[in-house]
């Protein structure tokens, strides 16, 4: 008797070296090594968001995330929102720590792809049109995320999931991974079907136990729908420029409160990581804060409307794989 394949397993499992072809998405803040540890122990593949994070903090979670898991795993660094300097330190601190992948987003940096190449890294690069793919695949990435403009977070490109990955799988020699609009296994099963070899998923994670996030920001995405998710360059503090995101619809969004101050004097909402968070900052509210909670940046992807609960890692992993099977019709 032939042994059956799940059809779950892709070449990307091989590539990361995790049983289902499920991505953590580098969410900043957020997916710290509790949230990624977790992932990889059931199953998926870890990411840390380690977006513009000084280096003691970054030492520190590979340290801790190396000790509660032995999967390969990915560092995710933004380096057009990041400052020179501290971009340089990270990359030399990821390269020292042998960090096996380094996932990257926004503009392609050819140069640093190329020096992390060199060191051994492998590249994974999310982008949100075919420029940038094309793009990212002449610099010689390893895997591509086609990010739809149904995700949470910064959105790059203007396209939804499918119709970007159906247009980027065909020009692609190397594992497409869809993201944007993906939180329950029916949806895993449709990007695959479709032909992409994995899913990176941010929001369905953020709504867990294990994520480094604010428990009313939890709360906000499981009462959800996808419509009340708002496409908004509204959050634009600390980021190089007014680039859109896609947020949970609060004061800001409905124009109930205004940065009217200059860039130099910013209003202060709240503090968290010993540091304020002002109003319109990028920064969205992650356990220790405290303030104006509901005023800051609650991403969410249109993926909140089949979030029900707030899980465990484990017992989401386990719902997405099951539902997933069986939208395959496989045991």
């Amino acid at each position: 008797m032939v042994k059956t394949t799940s059809p779950l397993h892709t070449p990307l499992c091989d590539l990361l070296g995790c049983q289902f072809p499920i991505m953590l998405a580098g969410m900043g803040g957020v997916a710290r090594h509790r949230l990624a540890s977790a992932v990889a122990n059931a199953g998926g593949f870890p990411v840390l968001g380690m977006v513009r994070e000084p280096c003691e903090r970054m030492r520190f979670e590979i340290a801790a995330l190396k000790q509660q898991c032995i999967t390969p795993f990915a560092v995710n660094l933004i380096p057009a929102a990041t400052d020179s300097s501290l971009l340089k330190a990270q990359v030399s601190l990821c390269i020292e720590l042998d960090v096996p992948f380094i996932a990257l987003f926004w503009d392609i940096d050819k140069k640093l792809i190329h020096q992390l190449k060199f060191e051994g890294c492998k590249i994974i690069h999310q982008v949100g049109n075919r420029k940038d793919a094309e793009a990212a695949l002449d610099a010689g990435v390893d895997v591509l995320i086609a990010q739809g403009q149904e995700a949470g977070g910064h959105v790059r490109g203007k396209v939804s999931s499918l119709p970007l990955l159906a247009e980027l799988l065909p020009i692609s020699p190397i594992p497409v991974v869809a993201a944007g609009g993906i939180g329950n296994g029916k949806s895993i099963a449709a990007a695959l079907t479709l032909g992409a070899q994995g899913v990176s998923l941010g929001t369905a994670f953020l709504a867990t136990t294990e994520a480094n996030a604010h428990e009313h920001h939890k709360q906000r995405i499981i009462k959800a729908n996808a419509n009340d998710t708002v496409y908004t360059t509204q959050f634009h503090r600390n980021w190089h420029e007014p680039a859109p995101v896609r947020v949970l619809a609060n004061a800001i969004t409905r124009g109930e409160r205004i940065d009217s101050n200059k860039q130099d004097h910013p209003i202060v909402i709240g503090y968290q990581d010993n540091q304020s968070i002002h109003l319109c900052s990028t920064d969205s509210p992650l356990t220790d804060a405290i303030g104006a909670i509901d005023d800051m940046a609650l991403y969410s992807g249109q993926s909140c409307g089949q979030i029900a609960k707030v899980t465990s890692v484990k017992q989401r992993v386990d719902a997405l794989v099951t539902e997933a099977k069986l939208a395959l019709k496989f045991p």
